[in-house]
């Protein structure tokens, strides 16, 4: 159980460095007769990466240096992408490049034209961008036929998928975004440690100075419990408003404010100031981190009809991963609780660690600075 436990955290500190917003771009199909008409917005970031867009080494990309490489843009995020309907390809062809905003940063929004052979019934799309570098990538899509609207995310896994126009899948759209929900959670690092700094005191209490293990297994669950309901609670809330456009929030702001979230709630296991009231730091924050969810909804555009339904099955898959977490991690922790490894090493050392790692996203995010290397 001690192996299990070094490994889980160890796990988490090692991919925590990761804790910016996951790579995504965004297309959108408008499907009239045997025309695609087609708009993708992929992160300048991801395109430096992949085929060097700051010529001049400054650490900026211009839209001189968006437009010196057009051609090496289209080349290579068209290779990427592939349309055929009822079996026949789509060429396609780019027609604009624009620079547009996300909460993220810059991207390159692509406008393109794929003329089909014929009038689809069912179109297929084959999306590969990016998957070679980064197979945490994912293509979101938004997917519009005679006033209704689809959604599809594409992920290595799903890089081939196919659309029947007439019959839209309702379900299948709950399910990709259920599993999107579970995956954001398991690679939000920052949702992830301030959700687990907090649990890491469930299983002993304070007295005298000094943290002594629980006594049962029952207060332990029901300290998980209203910490869980209650993060749960406030970044649903959050969650909801962002996505229906309520309330907009800036993006550095936002991540800023997790990353200041993620150093309270693990400084609190060194010098405890909310003690037993913990449930209160998640709940406050957790509003923050709902903001942060949205992000990826948000930035997808949908139509109401749709993004309802994005919007629950995200949250459906977001709690998901959060209680796979939690099922994990606290029957270890109680089997350890009386150990000096775990109150020394894990619950003092691992906040404290925590603290520093999240100190670091704190200064990148709120400076606009790049801190860490890797």
């Amino acid at each position: 159980m001690r192996r299990l436990l070094i490994g889980m955290f160890c796990l988490l500190l090692s991919l925590s460095a990761q804790a910016h917003k996951p790579s995504d771009s965004y297309l959108i199909f408008n499907v009239e007769g045997n025309l695609v008409d087609g708009q993708w917005d992929i992160a300048l970031r991801d395109l430096d990466f992949a085929i060097g867009l700051d010529t001049n080494g400054d650490a900026q990309i211009t839209w001189g240096e968006v437009r010196a490489k057009r051609a090496e843009i289209d080349a290579y995020a068209m290779a990427r992408l592939q349309l055929s309907a009822d079996g026949a390809a789509c060429p396609a062809q780019v027609s604009e490049h624009l620079i547009d905003d996300h909460t993220d940063g810059a991207y390159v929004v692509m406008k393109f034209k794929a003329v089909c052979p014929n009038i689809a019934k069912v179109l297929q799309a084959q999306y590969r961008l990016f998957f070679d570098i980064d197979p945490q990538h994912k293509g979101l899509l938004r997917l519009q036929y005679q006033g209704t609207s689809s959604t599809a995310i594409f992920s290595p896994d799903k890089a081939t998928q196919q659309f029947t126009l007439s019959s839209p899948s309702r379900l299948r759209q709950f399910i990709d975004y259920a599993r999107e929900g579970v995956w954001h959670i398991w690679i939000g690092f920052d949702h992830i440690l301030f959700l687990l700094a907090l649990l890491l005191p469930a299983v002993v209490v304070r007295r005298a100075g000094r943290w002594d293990a629980v006594s049962a297994f029952k207060p332990a669950f029901w300290s998980v419990l209203k910490i869980v309901t209650a993060f749960t609670l406030a970044h649903s809330i959050t969650l909801t408003l962002a996505t229906l456009g309520v309330i907009s929030l800036p993006s550095r702001w936002v991540e800023s404010t997790i990353a200041a979230s993620v150093v309270i709630a693990a400084l609190n296991n060194v010098y405890p100031l909310f003690r037993e009231r913990r449930w209160v730091m998640a709940f406050v924050f957790g509003l923050i981190h709902g903001f942060g969810f949205a992000s990826v909804l948000t930035d997808l555009g949908l139509p109401q009809g749709a993004l309802v339904l994005a919007l629950v099955g995200f949250n459906l898959g977001v709690e998901t991963g959060q209680l796979a977490i939690v099922a994990a991690f606290l029957p270890v922790a109680y089997i350890l609780r009386r150990s000096w490894f775990y109150r020394r090493l894990v619950l003092l050392g691992g906040s404290i660690l925590i603290t520093i790692l999240a100190l670091v996203w704190f200064v990148e995010r709120a400076f606009d600075l790049k801190v860490l290397t890797f």
